[in-house]
């Protein structure tokens, strides 16, 4: 998946102000944007398991369904069991919750899937409180900064040191853009650089709300060196990397200027590896706009795609080899009330509303 890497541009990562656009300062390293994230922890009791037992590595999104349907189900993203449990019966899950996270004091039974398959379902659950850690901070080390970041560091008030909205802008080694984080950042320290002359380590007060985990990290470092140049570079990978991946192709390909191509194409889809839901959106967009090529990250965004400015112009034919994987994986999945549903036949009929012929080998 590695592959060659070129050397390491000097300007990866740029501070760049939000609201006019002043570049802070830019840098080749950061420290703290590859790290765990923030999880919460939840013991479900009573647990039942439907089918085999949930260990390890879940789903990149569970969803926890209240039996009696007195509420909306909610989501656990990047789901892992843990192994340590207090009472015989009961499950630990940790992952990240959505925005609105499960209702408090919710005590009526639940039942959990990953979106292809019922886990089982409990009695009751309780969250975990963790331990209280001091917030990580992100160091920007070789930082070349600006003339105006120099007179903050100078001037060293608190409200100079206060960077208000910022973007940490992230380029790949080719010098093009693949995705940024948002921040809202203080200086909280600052040190001459060992990386050379004239350059700061900056270290900033700020918890990153989307840091990097270690499971991202080789498929970060692959498009860190550039965008791929042979399609399905993703297809030996397992689902939770392939998540990674097409989180960096979305936010890679939302950026990028697509001319739009002349009406007739016929594009090719290479269905071998589509096990899984973002391996369909993977081939989809590779077989639309080439190598880490986007064309939609989910149903809506195919839609979106559909309609223009993604490079492509309707009418168009969409041959599709080996759609049997797809069939065989993704035609039982479930909407987030566990519903079961077709994606296949799903992604077909929005294909075929946006006028792309598909035909089958």
């Amino acid at each position: 998946m590695h592959g060659g890497r070129s050397q390491r541009a000097p300007g990866r990562y740029a501070l760049t102000e939000s609201e006019n656009g002043h570049v802070w300062g830019v840098c080749a390293e950061v420290e703290g944007l590859f790290r765990e994230p923030g999880r919460a922890t939840y013991e479900l009791f009573g647990w039942v398991p439907d089918g085999a037992e949930v260990r390890g590595w879940v789903g990149h999104r569970v969803w926890l369904v209240p039996d009696d349907e007195s509420l909306d189900p909610w989501l656990l993203e990047d789901a892992e069991s843990l192994p340590g449990r207090r009472t015989a019966d009961a499950l630990v899950l940790t992952g990240m919750d959505d925005y609105m996270g499960p209702p408090e004091g919710h005590r009526a039974p639940i039942r959990v899937h990953d979106r292809y398959r019922w886990l089982g379902w409990s009695r009751e659950f309780t969250r975990v409180l963790p331990d209280e850690q001091a917030a990580p901070s992100l160091v920007l080390r070789g930082l070349s900064p600006s003339g105006r970041l120099r007179r903050a560091l100078a001037t060293g008030t608190r409200r100079a040191l206060e960077l208000d909205e910022a973007w940490l802008q992230i380029r790949d080694d080719r010098g093009e853009s693949l995705t940024d984080r948002l921040l809202r950042p203080t200086i909280r320290a600052w040190r001459p650089s060992a990386q050379g002359p004239d350059l700061i380590d900056l270290e900033l007060d700020d918890e990153l709300d989307a840091p990097v985990p270690g499971h991202a990290r080789p498929v970060w470092d692959r498009w860190l060196a550039g965008p791929p140049r042979a399609p399905g570079l993703w297809a030996g990978l397992d689902t939770r990397q392939r998540e990674a991946w097409l989180d960096l192709v979305r936010e890679r390909g939302c950026r990028l200027q697509h001319e739009g191509r002349p009406a007739g194409r016929v594009y090719e889809l290479d269905g071998r590896h589509i096990t899984d839901e973002p391996s369909l959106f993977l081939a989809l967009g590779e077989a639309v706009n080439g190598p880490g090529g986007y064309f939609g990250g989910c149903v809506d965004a195919l839609v979106d795609c559909l309609r223009g400015s993604f490079g492509y112009t309707a009418p168009a034919t969409l041959l599709w080899r080996d759609i049997a994987p797809a069939r065989e994986h993704l035609s039982h999945v479930l909407t987030p009330e566990g519903d079961p549903y077709d994606l296949v036949t799903l992604v077909l009929e929005v294909l075929a509303e946006g006028h792309m012929r598909v035909t089958f080998t």
